[in-house]
């Protein structure tokens, strides 16, 4: 068979099983959002602000966020008044945790568990709000924005409702297709033609760093420069057909999940003001730093448990 069909036949089964997790979730969030449901999440979480050091609204954007995307918070940032430091704050907790149900779906296929994805993103999002709270004593200024994205009207009724979240969830899949098709057969070439060996050599220090094996690159790249959504294509593929182990695959989410998508997610807040290198910066060191402790803790654990079955063998 050749490169180009096998690139074809492997985009085509990824974005179909990719589909069926992106297309009834971006449906049903979008209907949401014209029930009381995020109005209620809004002022159920409001009064927890203060603690992340930011002013009640500041749950407007952080909901929109998680439950839709970074345009959706910026959208939300935008309808409110905010300081700089809170701005600041809201993209660090952004960064971490965004579109929560569908990455976090299309992580899971990878075989990493839930409670593994939520930890890490709920948890660098509130811990790193807090740290910044109270080590940042400037940024009470209030926030001027260089870009105000046009507003679209609110759908007429239930049926102009269902109609958009046909359009959006089609639109996600035409997207997906888009980019999962093209790339797939991009990396059935790296592979047939052996180029993948030679990243994975290039970022050997890479990998070793963070406690995963060469054969773990690809997954690393497609998460870093594509995003956990449209980059889980290229990454369950590789968990598959590169022998990457659920060890290395559980780190490499770690890691991603602290910083994915570094470009877009990065400068998508430039307009908003955002110091956008010391948030970079953020994203990179907390995921090396976090990768780095938790392979320590995993090998000190398998390490453990060997020692263990020898002593129990004699």
């Amino acid at each position: 068979m050749s490169t180009l069909k096998k690139g074809i036949i492997a985009g085509g089964q990824t974005a179909w099983s990719l589909s069926k997790v992106i297309f009834p979730i971006t449906f049903l969030v979008t209907i949401l959002q014209f029930t009381p449901v995020l109005p209620w999440l809004i002022d159920l979480i409001a009064p927890l602000m203060g603690i992340l050091g930011l002013g009640g609204e500041a749950a407007i954007p952080l909901v929109l966020g998680n439950f839709l995307n970074l345009y959706a918070a910026i959208a939300g940032i935008l309808s409110v008044e905010l300081t700089v430091k809170e701005v600041f704050i809201l993209a660090v907790m952004l960064s971490f945790s965004h579109n929560i149900f569908i990455e976090t779906g299309v992580a899971l296929k990878t075989g990493v568990k839930l409670w593994i994805i939520l930890a890490v993103r709920f948890g660098l999002a509130i811990l790193s709000a807090i740290v910044i709270r109270f080590l940042w004593n400037g940024g009470g200024e209030i926030a001027q924005y260089g870009l105000v994205p046009a507003q679209t009207p609110d759908p007429d009724g239930w049926g102009g409702i269902l109609l958009l979240g046909l359009e959006k969830a089609g639109l996600g899949i035409l997207q997906l297709l888009i980019i999962v098709i093209p790339l797939m057969i991009v990396v059935q070439y790296l592979r047939d033609y052996l180029f993948l060996d030679k990243l994975s050599d290039i970022l050997a220090p890479v990998t070793k760093v963070i406690g995963v094996q060469p054969n773990a690159a690809m997954t690393l790249v497609a998460g870093l420069f594509i995003g956990l959504a449209y980059g889980a294509g290229v990454m369950i593929q590789s968990v598959k057909e590169d022998g990457v182990s659920k060890k290395d695959a559980t780190l490499c989410f770690i890691f991603l999940v602290a910083c994915h998508a570094v470009i877009e997610d990065t400068l998508i807040f430039a307009p908003l003001g955002v110091p956008i290198l010391y948030l970079l910066l953020i994203r990179l060191l907390t995921a090396f730093a976090l990768t780095m402790v938790v392979a320590f803790i995993w090998n000190k654990a398998e390490l453990k448990e060997m020692n263990r079955e020898v002593f129990q063998s004699e």
